[in-house]
């Protein structure tokens, strides 16, 4: 897994009317699912999320993270997903720690989208110096964090999605980065690509 190979950053300003964030993640069919919703207590801004189990047999592996808190003034939208492969000890560390890192780094109030960048490498590194502990399992990762329901940082690695509705319209704010299609850079970093059956 490299999370910092693939960073986008897109600034968003809204202006008028109710802004959705929905974050769909569907990867199959049965049990074991989590959904909510939310909003913001500063602004119009609402959010919804759904995580749904696939077929394979084998526990939910994916987690999210989907709130409002207030960090120094200022309110922080915080919403990610983190779908896990091969087990759930990479995205269960993601959750626990990415946003953790973002938002400890000193630049984040001047430049978010380099101390984004920044924390994505530094869990990216965290997450393979812990490997002998978390298995040989990864995971994707899409993030955005809002701020004072005015500016939108999203960040993806993998291929799960951020989606934004404006006036029921929705507004894909992600761009999927597919293994196969990245395979060179993927394995110049050190990993590896595999494509298993019914996957």
């Amino acid at each position: 897994m490299c999370l910092a190979a693939a960073f986008k950053e897109q600034i968003v300003n809204l202006y008028c009317g109710a802004i959705c964030l929905y974050w769909d993640l569907v990867v199959g069919g049965r049990s074991s699912c989590s959904s909510g919703k939310g909003r913001s207590h500063q602004s119009p801004v609402k959010y919804g999320f759904s995580l749904v189990k696939g077929k394979a047999n084998h526990p939910m592996e994916d987690y999210h993270v989907a709130k409002f808190v207030q960090i120094q003034g200022h309110e922080l939208g915080l919403f990610a997903i983190y779908d896990g492969h091969l087990g759930d000890s990479v995205p269960a560390y993601l959750q626990k720690n990415l946003f953790a890192n973002i938002l400890k780094d000193e630049e984040f109030w001047t430049d978010p989208s380099r101390s984004i960048s920044k924390a994505y490498e530094r869990t990216d590194q965290a997450i393979l110096s812990h490997s002998p502990d978390l298995g040989r399992g990864g995971s994707t990762a899409v993030t955005a964090i809002l701020i004072n329901g005015r500016k939108l940082w999203i960040a993806n690695v993998g291929d799960s999605r951020a989606v934004l509705s404006r006036s029921g319209r929705a507004v894909q704010m992600s761009t999927d980065h597919e293994p196969n299609t990245e395979r060179g850079s993927i394995e110049n970093r050190g990993g590896f690509v595999s494509n298993m059956p019914g996957f």
